[in-house]
């Protein structure tokens, strides 16, 4: 497979511009980038019920990715009640267009109090849907870096996983937990 092909948008009739996601070659990349970030935030949809993987769902993998890196999760839809069930709760809970337009406000003091986010990564929401958002933030919030760790490429992010077998996407998002808390 080439490169162009691993870094095609699902979303075909949409151009991202010349300016596109950086291509996340390898998980350490996100642990570095999360590690660096001073205010991740990250923003969680209703895919990660999709996609089960050796019994284990998407939506698992991020509740261990947010308890391990400590990252604030804000659950759009319905998915606040998969967190629930998992004994995790979200930093909060409200629509994605409500969380990116909030974000896109310099002066938002964010989701705590303590000041704007540096880095915002989502996951599991609709493909057609996070471009947009990411694209918004792309051009409204330059002070804010992206990364998308859904397993299809996100041009209209900073960084992207390229377009991945489901498979290495959930082995990629494993070795992402088991890195992000180690000293």
């Amino acid at each position: 497979m080439n490169q162009t092909t691993l870094t095609e948008s699902w979303q075909k009739a949409e151009v991202g511009g010349p300016k596109k996601a950086l291509l996340i070659t390898k998980p350490s990349i996100v642990v570095n980038m999360i590690k660096k970030a001073q205010r991740p935030i990250l923003i969680v949809g209703s895919a990660v019920l999709e996609h089960p993987v050796d019994a284990q769902a998407p939506v698992d993998l991020v509740v261990q990715l947010a308890q391990r890196s400590r990252i604030p999760v804000v659950a759009t839809a319905h998915i606040v009640g998969e967190f629930l069930k998992r004994n995790y709760c979200p930093a909060a809970s409200m629509s994605s267009m409500d969380i990116v337009n909030r974000l896109v406000d310099g002066e938002w003091s964010g989701l705590d109090g303590q000041g704007q986010y540096d880095l915002a990564l989502f996951i599991g929401l609709p493909y057609y849907m996070e471009w947009i958002l990411l694209n918004a933030l792309k051009h409204f919030a330059s002070h804010i870096g992206t990364m998308s760790l859904d397993k299809t490429y996100q041009p209209n992010a900073s960084w992207s996983f390229s377009n991945l077998t489901v498979e290495d996407w959930v082995h990629n998002l494993k070795e992402i937990i088991s890195k992000i808390g180690a000293e």
